[in-house]
C-alpha cells in the first residue's frame, strides 16, 4: 500500500508509547509554507524577519511589537490566528488532545481549514498502514464537503464539493476553463469515476486528488466503509469499541440516545425525538441513518446501557453533506469523560 495523503503532514509527526501524535518542529514549519504566511516579493523587511525567525525556531515567542511592525494588515492577521493554533497546538499532550479542545468551551476560534487539516492528519493515523481503500476514499468524507446527487436509477452519489464545482465552473480546467467559459467556448464535461470494490486499488493512484464519487445507498460497500472508519476514530479516541451499521429507519420504544454526524442531521434528529413535525423537505435530506451499539456496556451511562446510539447524516439546502467527526468524540453517552 502505498503512503496515501502525503502532503497532509502526517510524516513529519511523531508517534508517542501511547500510540498518539505529538507536533514536531518541522510539522509546525509546514504552516509557515503555507500562502497565507509565506512571504512574497511586496513583504516588509520586518515580516522577512519574523518569518526567517519562526523558520529557524517555529516555537520561538513573538510578541505584539513584532507583529504590529508587519507593513501589511491581512499578514499581522494571518500571523496572529496561526500563532493562536500553534499555541493550542503546543499546550495540549497530544494533536489528539488539541483536536477535541477546540470544539470545547466558547467554541472553535481558529480557521476551518485548521479543523479540516488536523481531521485528515488524525485520520491518516487512525487507518494506519494496512488500510483498505475503500476506507480512506470514505475518510475523505470527514473532512472535505461531498456533493450528493440522486441519480434516475436510483443510486445516491456523493463527491468531493470542491472537485464538482470545478468541473461545472472550469470543465476540469482550471483558469483556462475559466476564460473559454466566458468566451463561451464549450468545454468537454468530465465524469468522475465511482470508486467500488472491484477498481478500489486504483485510489492509491489518486489519493490527492479527490475525484472518486461513491455510491451511498444503503448495502452498498461504500456506506459499509464509512461505518468501519468511524468505528476506528471512536476507539483510536475514547478507546471503546463499538459497532456501527447502516439503519433503515428509527422505530424503537427506547430511543435514549442519539448523534448528528452534521448540522443538518442533529436538528432533524432532535425535532423528531422531541415530537416536533418535520417538514417533507427536510426529512428529503436525511441521507442515512445507523445504530450505534457499544461492545460493553458497561462504558456507557447506566440510564442508556444496552440500548443504541442512533446516528445520522443529512444534506444541507445545496444538497451538500458537512460531516462534523468531533460530534462522536463529544457526544455519546459515556460513563467517563474523555
Amino acid at each position: 500500500m502505498p503512503d496515501f495523503w502525503p502532503s497532509c503532514g502526517y510524516r513529519l509527526l511523531a508517534v508517542g508509547g501511547d500510540g498518539r501524535l505529538t507536533v514536531t518542529d518541522a510539522f509546525l514549519r509546514t504552516y509557515l509554507a503555507r500562502p497565507e504566511l509565506a512571504p512574497v516579493p511586496e513583504s516588509c523587511a520586518a515580516e522577512l524577519a519574523l518569518h526567517d525567525a519562526l523558520m529557524k525556531l517555529p516555537r520561538r515567542e513573538v510578541g505584539g511589537r513584532e507583529l504590529d511592525a508587519l507593513a501589511d494588515a491581512d499578514a499581522r492577521d494571518n500571523y496572529r490566528i496561526w500563532l493562536r493554533f500553534r499555541e493550542r497546538l503546543l499546550a495540549a499532550p497530544s494533536l489528539e488532545a488539541a483536536y477535541v479542545a477546540l470544539f470545547r468551551g466558547d467554541g472553535v476560534d481558529v480557521p476551518p481549514m485548521f479543523v479540516h487539516q488536523l481531521t485528515q492528519v488524525l485520520l491518516r493515523h487512525v487507518l494506519g498502514e494496512h488500510c483498505d481503500p475503500l476506507e480512506a476514499r470514505m475518510a475523505e468524507m470527514l473532512y472535505r464537503p461531498q456533493k450528493v446527487a440522486v441519480l434516475d436509477n436510483g443510486s445516491v452519489m456523493a463527491a468531493d464539493d470542491e472537485v464538482v464545482e470545478l468541473h461545472a465552473t472550469t470543465g476540469g480546467f482550471g483558469s483556462l476553463g475559466e476564460l473559454l467559459k466566458r468566451q463561451a467556448v464549450p468545454t468537454r464535461s468530465i465524469d468522475l469515476d465511482v470508486l467500488a470494490p472491484e477498481n478500489a486499488a486504483t485510489y492509491w493512484e489518486r489519493d490527492e486528488r479527490h475525484d472518486f464519487s461513491v455510491a451511498l445507498n444503503r448495502g452498498q460497500p461504500p456506506l459499509d466503509a464509512l461505518c468501519r472508519v468511524l468505528e476506528k476514530w471512536i476507539a483510536h479516541f475514547l478507546g471503546v469499541a463499538v459497532a456501527i451499521r447502516p439503519e433503515r429507519r428509527i422505530d424503537d420504544d427506547r430511543w435514549l440516545w442519539h448523534v448528528g454526524l452534521d448540522a443538518q442531521a442533529s436538528g432533524i434528529l432532535n425535532d423528531l425525538y422531541n415530537r416536533v413535525e418535520v417538514d417533507d423537505a427536510r426529512m428529503e435530506r436525511l441521507l442515512s441513518l445507523f445504530r450505534l451499539e457499544f461492545a460493553d456496556r458497561n462504558v456507557v451511562r447506566p440510564a442508556v446501557a444496552g440500548a443504541p446510539v442512533y446516528l445520522a447524516m443529512a444534506l444541507d439546502e445545496r444538497s451538500r453533506l458537512k460531516l462534523k467527526p468531533q460530534n462522536l468524540l463529544l457526544n455519546l453517552p459515556l460513563a467517563r469523560t474523555q
